[in-house]
Parts: structure tokens; sequence; C-alpha cells
């Protein structure tokens, strides 16, 4: 089974607050909630990517990504290679030009949402890091 390398960021407004996306129905893991990102290209960094996909997705520009956790899952139907970023300094603001649904939330809140399973550890984290 190829794995699926994947640029994912946990974006913090200046509250503390976490920017969500909805995946959508029709795609792998479709009606749960996520952190921005997406496939790393061949030619890209997983700091490259994300800023492609955060500006692609959010309409957002990155300006600083700091490394947060590497995470590699497997589902029954592939497997995927996390590379997760906290970012805290951007352009813009972030919304679902996918027609996805989005929202800000605190991180308590997270508890109560459907993540994909390979996002538990991302929430392990978040919760002994800034809990």
């Amino acid at each position: 089974m190829k794995t699926i390398q994947v640029a994912a960021a946990v974006i913090f407004d200046a509250a503390g607050r976490i920017f969500l996306a909805k995946r959508l129905k029709n795609v792998h893991q479709g009606g749960l909630w996520e952190f921005p990102g997406g496939k790393i290209e061949a030619h890209e960094t997983p700091v490259e990517a994300l800023r492609r996909e955060l500006a692609e997705e959010l309409d957002i520009e990155i300006l600083s990504a700091e490394p947060f956790i590497c995470i590699a899952f497997d589902y029954p139907d592939k497997a995927v290679a996390l590379e997760v970023f906290t970012v805290k300094d951007f352009q813009g603001e972030p919304w679902g030009r996918e027609g996805q649904q989005t929202g800000w939330f605190e991180l308590p809140e997270l508890t109560g949402l459907d993540f994909p399973a390979a996002n538990l550890k991302i929430l392990e984290k978040l919760q002994l890091t800034y809990a």
C-alpha cells in the first residue's frame, strides 16, 4: 500500500482558538473535521505544500509554521504520513474556498467533534501542550 504524504496545520488565532475544516462528503473520511492541509507533491517540501494548500483551500498566506508532530497511520484502504505544523502567523481570514464548513474552536470543544482516526494523536498532543 502506497503511503500518501500530507502536510497539515493547527491554525491558531490571537485568542488561542483553532481553525478547523469539515471534509467534503465525497472524499476519504468525508464529513469529519480536520486540521487543514493536503497532499505533498513530489517537487514540494512539507512547508511548501502547506503554503499552497492553505492558500487554495482557505485563502490565507502562512508567514511562519513550526513543526508540531509527525504521524504515520494505516487505514484499511490507505496509509498516510502526516507532517503537522502549528501556524500562528498568517495573513488573511481563513474561509472554506471549496465550499467546506469551517470554524474557530476553543481547545476543549475539539473533544466533542468527529475527526479522522489519524488526527487523534494531534488532539492528544494539543491537550498535553496547550491545556
